[in-house]
C-alpha cells in the first residue's frame, strides 16, 4: 500500500531536481501534515537560505514543476512558502480498492528480509510470574509479530532463568518434600510463589539446609546427573504454568522459544577466554573485567563489566555476552531486541560495548535494548497488592476478565448470548484491555493500571477497537452479505468516507515504523485511529440503507477494507477481536 507521505516525497524531490539541478534530487521535501490540506511540504523554507532566494519563491518553482498526475488534486502555497497539498479523491479511492483486492491489504514485505531474535518474558524458573512480566511479555510478542508479518525471519527467545545459585535451595527443598508430595500436593511445587518462599525460609533460618543448598549448587554446575534431573522436574513444572499464562494473554511463545541461562553454560568459558585472548578483559582486584570506554563512576573511575567473578563464578554478564556470540557465531543473526526493563539499561549499554570491542557487534549486526517502562497503581507508585506484596500476573488477569464481564453486562446488545458465548467474549475483553492499555502506551513509559479506564467501551480502549470490529461485522450479518464479497468498486463521495480511506493508507507505513523502532504503541494508535475514523463515516454515511445500490456496494467495500485492517492490526498487537459483542 503506497504511503501517501512517501508518494509526495518522491514527486517533490523529482521538482527539485527538475527545478534546481540534479544535486537537490536526495533534498528532504519535509512533507508534514497540514491544517489545510491532506500534507505539506515545507523544504522550500530551509532550501530558500541556501539558494539565497525568498522562500515563497522557490515555493512557487516547485510548484511550476511538480507533476501532480493522478495524485494530487489541487496544490497551493500559502504563508512564507508551505506547499499545501490535496490528493486526488479517485487515487485514494483507487489505492483503497488495492489494498481491499490484496491479500496483504497491500503492505509490502521487507527490502532486506533479515534474521531478528527477539528475546522477552524471561521469568524465573520456580517462580510466579507478576505483573513486572506483563509488559515485557506482550510487548514483546507485539514486536515479534509485527516483524514477522514484515517478511523477516523472526526468533522468539524466551531468556528464563534457570540456573545460578537459588536452585540450589529450591532442589534441596523438592528433596526434602519428596517427589511424590511434591507433584501430588498442589500446595507445594504447583504454588510456585509458596514452594519458593519456604525454601527461601529454610536457607535463611536452617544452617544446615543452607550448606546442602550450597552442595547442591556445586553438583549443578559440575553436570551430577541426580541433580540435574532433579533440577529438570522444576523446570517442567515452570513450563506448565509458563505454558498456562501465555495460553490466557495469547502469546505465541512456545517450549522450543525457551533457551534459557543454562543453555549458555558450557559457553559462558570460551566466552571468558576469547575477550582475555583478544586483550578486552583484564584481571583487576582478582576478577576478570572488561573496561569498555565511555563508562565511568562518581568519582570518573572506568566502570567493569565482571566477566567472571574472583571466586572463579559467572554472572549475568557473562551469560548476555555468551548469548551475543552464540547468536552472531551459530545463528547468524541481523538484529537482537531485547525487550527488558529500563533499569537495565546501563547494563545492556556495557554489555553491547564489550561486544562491539570484541567485533561481535559491528554494522551487519545490531543490538537493541527495548526498553520497558514500570507499571504503576492509582497511587503513582509501583503496582503492588493492598498488602504490600507483588501482584501476580494469574490474579490481574483474573480480575480483568470479572470486570470485563460486569462491564459488558452494562451495554446493550443488539442480540442475546448464552453462558457459553459470553464467557468467550468476556474473556477477550478482559484480556484484551490489559493488553491494549499496555501496548497504546510507549514501551520505555510507565503508565497507570487502571482497570475502570481501560475495560471502558469508551476511548482509546481494547473494548472499543473489539466492539468497532464487532459492530462491521454485525452489518455484514444484517445484510447478508460475506465480507470478502464485498468488493466494491469504492467511490468517495461524503468526506467521511474520505477520511476513512485515506487513514487506510497508512497501515503499512505504520508497520514498517513500528517494526524499525520495536514501537508497538505506533500500531495501537494507528488502529485506535481507523476506528474513530470508521465511527465518523458510521454515524454519517448509512450502509445498508444507503441512497443507491452503488454507493451501498461502495460503503460496504470501505467497511470490508476497515475490517480487515482492524482485525490484522489487533492481531499484530495479539488483541483477539469477539465475532459478536
Amino acid at each position: 500500500m503506497p504511503d501517501p507521505q512517501l508518494v509526495l516525497a518522491a514527486r517533490v524531490q523529482a521538482a527539485l531536481s527538475a527545478a534546481f539541478g540534479p544535486s537537490h534530487a536526495d533534498t528532504d521535501p519535509v512533507i508534514r501534515p497540514s491544517q489545510f490540506a491532506d500534507l505539506q511540504a515545507n523544504v522550500a523554507l530551509p532550501l530558500a537560505k541556501k539558494l539565497g532566494r525568498k522562500p515563497r519563491d522557490v515555493a512557487q518553482e516547485i510548484v511550476a514543476n511538480l507533476d501532480t498526475g493522478d495524485v494530487v488534486s489541487d496544490v497551493q502555497v500559502s504563508g512564507p512558502g508551505f506547499i499545501n497539498l490535496t490528493l486526488s479523491d479517485g487515487w485514494i479511492a483507487a489505492q483503497a480498492q488495492h489494498a481491499l483486492e490484496d491479500e496483504r491489504l497491500a503492505v509490502p514485505t521487507a527490502d532486506k528480509p533479515q534474521k531478528v531474535v527477539v528475546e522477552y518474558s524471561s521469568p524465573n524458573v520456580a517462580k510466579e510470574m507478576h505483573v513486572g512480566h506483563l509488559r515485557t511479555t506482550i510487548v514483546g510478542d507485539a514486536i515479534a509479530r509485527i516483524l514477522a508479518f514484515l517478511g523477516h525471519d523472526v526468533v522468539r527467545d524466551n531468556h528464563v532463568g534457570d540456573w545460578g545459585t537459588p536452585f540450589g535451595m529450591l532442589i534441596e527443598h523438592l528433596v526434602d518434600l519428596g517427589e511424590d508430595a511434591a507433584a501430588r500436593d498442589d500446595s507445594s511445587v504447583s504454588d510456585l510463589t509458596a514452594f519458593y518462599q519456604a525454601a527461601r525460609e529454610k536457607f535463611d533460618g536452617d544452617g544446615e539446609f543452607a550448606d546442602r543448598s550450597r552442595s547442591r549448587v556445586v553438583a549443578l554446575q559440575a553436570g551430577d546427573a541426580e541433580t540435574l534431573r532433579l533440577w529438570q522436574v522444576l523446570v517442567d513444572v515452570s513450563k506448565r504454568y509458563f505454558n498456562a499464562v501465555y495460553g490466557r494473554l495469547g502469546v505465541t511463545l512456545t517450549d522450543d522459544d525457551i533457551k534459557g541461562e543454562s543453555f549458555y553454560n558450557d559457553l559462558l568459558a570460551p566466552t571468558a577466554r576469547e575477550l582475555e585472548d583478544k586483550g578486552i578483559a583484564v584481571i583487576s582486584e582478582g576478577a576478570l573485567c572488561a573496561f569498555p570506554p565511555g563508562f565511568t563512576g562518581r568519582e570518573g573511575e572506568p566502570l567493569p563489566v565482571i566477566i567472571r567473578k574472583s571466586d572463579g563464578g559467572y554472572n549475568y554478564s557473562t551469560s548476555d555476552l555468551a548469548t551475543i556470540r552464540y547468536r552472531v557465531d551459530t545463528e547468524h543473526v541481523d538484529r537482537m531486541i531485547y525487550v527488558v526493563g529500563a533499569p537495565q539499561s546501563l547494563h545492556f549499554q556495557m554489555v553491547f560495548a564489550v561486544s562491539r570491542m570484541a567485533g561481535w557487534l559491528n554494522g551487519d549486526v545490531k543490538a537493541d535494548h527495548a526498553q520497558i517502562g514500570n507499571v504503576l497503581g492509582t497511587d503513582g507508585k509501583i503496582l503492588r497488592t493492598r498488602a504490600g506484596g507483588t501482584v501476580k500476573l494469574s490474579e490481574l488477569l483474573d480480575e480483568a476478565v470479572e470486570r470485563a464481564g460486569a462491564a459488558f453486562d452494562e451495554i446493550q446488545h443488539d442480540e442475546p448470548f448464552d453462558a457459553a458465548s459470553r464467557a468467550a467474549i468476556v474473556q477477550d475483553v478482559g484480556i484484551g484491555a490489559v493488553k491494549y492499555a499496555d501496548l497504546s502506551v510507549a514501551r520505555d513509559s510507565e503508565y497507570i493500571f487502571d482497570f475502570d479506564r481501560m475495560i471502558s467501551f469508551h476511548g482509546k480502549t481494547g473494548p472499543y477497537l473489539q466492539y468497532a470490529a464487532a459492530r462491521i461485522r454485525s452489518i455484514f450479518r444484517k445484510g447478508g452479505v460475506a465480507p470478502q464479497d464485498a468488493t466494491g468498486p469504492i467511490v468517495l463521495g461524503h468526506p467521511a468516507e474520505r477520511a476513512l480511506a485515506l487513514e487506510l493508507l497508512g497501515f503499512g507505513a505504520v508497520l514498517k515504523q513500528a517494526g524499525d523502532t520495536a514501537e508497538p504503541h505506533r500500531l495501537a494508535s494507528y488502529v485506535y485511529a481507523v476506528a474513530d475514523a470508521y465511527t465518523t463515516f458510521y454515524e454519517n454515511c448509512p450502509v445498508l440503507k444507503a441512497p443507491d445500490e452503488a454507493t451501498k456496494a461502495s460503503r460496504l467495500a470501505l467497511c470490508a477494507a476497515t475490517l480487515r485492517t482492524l482485525t490484522t492490526g489487533l492481531a499484530l498487537l495479539g488483541v483477539p477481536t469477539p465475532d459478536r459483542m
